[in-house]
């Protein structure tokens, strides 16, 4: 089926909802989702937003503290309008709907610190921020009348010249986005969807490792249909590993331990009770992610385990059944009460700090085509993300890529010679196991390879064995009918080429790339 609509969004998160929200009164909005609309990045959010809202707290030192975590490779421009922003897009949540923690008087925002900040400036909904954002701005977003939420849509490819013949390489000049196609997972049927301007807000690619924090479907997908589509992408060596998940090795997903808990009074031990982190920041359990991060991963290395501990005991029992109930309730159901037990905890990839380039107001380099959120690579986290910058970066740029997008919609019409696509000649692979165990060693040899710690050999050995992998599952593509595990392996694999690609270009370490053949920036 045809369909067309002025402004089509591809993802249900805070970015593309915010987007949505503020387009519609000016066109029909479509919103697409590969799975539940409510399903994502957005809603494993604990630890909360950044914000200066209060005169204890200073714009100036949210700048420095992000130009300091990201390792002095930000874009000054883009962190002193993202910061400057913040208070109003706090705001702007709170009117639809978004409920955050109160002070005990009721009147004030109870704030929380994080790792890397240098104030209490960390907005939060008890210790499932993301969740309460998603349920606000889903709401707010049903309620519209112009905007209609499509679920179970996976988005292949964006529709652009190549589409009508024309051969477009990463030189050919005014690249234009159409649209996009999607299949519909509930018919297998691959739509066309004609759009005036389109909205990237397709979250991570978090599950291009074995161990992540990230939900299933977060497969890179959005930067993979910009790759094929020719578009500028930036950054991707940088992917962030949390360091605090707790080891739980059935689970996937892992599950995220807020950060907030180390600035409420965590502290990072070993595998006898003492504390290591003196060994490698002053700032101790509360430095930046990449260097905890690293530190954790040296000291298991020394060990031999494949775990640590996070000890939040000391915050206090009231405090931790209160502030923290979900990650209480989590660890409790695998038989540790943190009130008592130390928390097992190990690194797990979370947040790329790369994708697709954007401009100030999220204009990427494909004409028609605005990207938001994690996919996005905006230039405010420079080689590490500061705790809890993502959701406001990606509300800020929402609400920057709206205001261009309505400017950019008027006189637009909608490309008619876009052909259907064309299935012609594939057949049904029925061999699940060959998606399912490629997708296994892919994230085996990103976790192995291209993880926290990497050198020359590593990446190229991952290089080496990716190459094979591509091979063969293009092979599988261009022979079979398509299917959401197999779109998904293929994106997988675009992204690991380019997380590989970009970090053997990075000779020196900076941020989250660190190798051993490296020297220090």
């Amino acid at each position: 089926m045809r369909y067309e609509v002025d402004f089509l969004v591809i993802g249900s998160g805070i970015a593309g909802l915010s987007f949505a929200l503020k387009v519609a009164p000016y066109g029909k909005v479509c919103v697409l989702t590969k799975g539940d609309a409510s399903e994502g990045s957005t809603r494993y959010a604990q630890g909360g937003i950044a914000a200066v809202m209060y005169d204890s707290d200073s714009f100036d030192k949210h700048i420095h503290d992000t130009l300091v975590a990201g390792d002095g490779i930000c874009n000054r421009e883009v962190v002193e309008m993202t910061i400057r922003q913040a208070p109003d897009r706090i705001r702007e949540l709170v009117q639809y709907g978004v409920g955050f923690d109160l002070d005990g008087k009721g009147d004030r925002f109870d704030l929380h610190r994080e790792g890397g900040h240098s104030e209490f400036r960390i907005l939060h909904h008890k210790d499932n921020t993301g969740e309460e954002i998603e349920r606000g701005l889903l709401e707010a977003a049903r309620r519209h009348p112009n905007i209609e939420i499509k679920e179970r849509q996976f988005s292949i490819d964006l529709i652009t010249q190549h589409h009508l013949g024309q051969r477009v390489t990463k030189h050919t000049p005014g690249i234009e986005c159409y649209g996009v196609y999607a299949l519909d997972c509930d018919t297998n049927r691959i739509d066309t969807y004609l759009a005036k301007v389109t909205l990237l807000a397709t979250g991570g690619m978090g599950n291009v490792y074995s161990t992540t924090t990230t939900p299933v479907i977060s497969t890179g997908d959005g930067v993979a249909m910009v790759h094929r589509a020719r578009g500028v992408l930036s950054d991707l060596e940088f992917m962030q590993f949390h360091p605090t998940s707790l080891y739980n090795p059935a689970e996937k997903p892992a599950f995220l331990i807020t950060e907030a808990m180390r600035g409420a009074g965590a502290v990072l031990k070993d595998r006898n009770g003492n504390e290591f982190m003196q060994k490698y920041d002053k700032r101790l359990s509360l430095a930046p992610r990449d260097i905890v991060a690293r530190a954790i991963d040296n000291e298991m290395k020394l060990s031999g385990r494949d775990y640590l501990y996070l000890d939040a005991r000391p915050i206090g029992k009231q405090h931790l059944i209160e502030g923290f109930p979900t990650i209480y309730a989590k660890c409790l159901s695998i038989g540790i009460d943190i009130t008592r037990d130390m928390i097992p905890i190990r690194p797990a990839a979370h947040y790329q700090c790369g994708g697709i380039k954007v401009g100030l107001n999220g204009e990427s380099s494909i004409r028609h085509l605005y990207a938001a959120g994690e996919c996005s690579c905006t230039g405010l986290h420079g080689g590490n993300r500061l705790a809890s910058n993502s959701l406001l970066e990606a509300v800020v740029y929402a609400h920057n890529a709206a205001m261009a997008a309505i400017e950019d919609v008027k006189g637009l019409g909608f490309n008619t010679a876009v052909p259907d696509w064309n299935a012609e000649g594939m057949v049904l692979n029925e061999e699940m196991i060959l998606i399912t165990q490629t997708k296994r060693e892919l994230q085996e040899i990103m976790w192995n390879y291209v993880g926290i710690v990497r050198s020359d050999l590593r990446l190229q050995r991952a290089f080496d064995r990716l190459n094979l992998i591509f091979r063969e599952t293009e092979d599988l593509y261009n022979r079979s009918v398509l299917t959401e595990p197999l779109s998904e392996l293929r994106n997988l694999i675009a992204c690991a080429y380019l997380i590989i690609k970009m970090a053997r270009a990075r000779r020196q370490n900076v941020g989250l790339h660190y190798s051993l053949d490296l020297l220090e920036k």
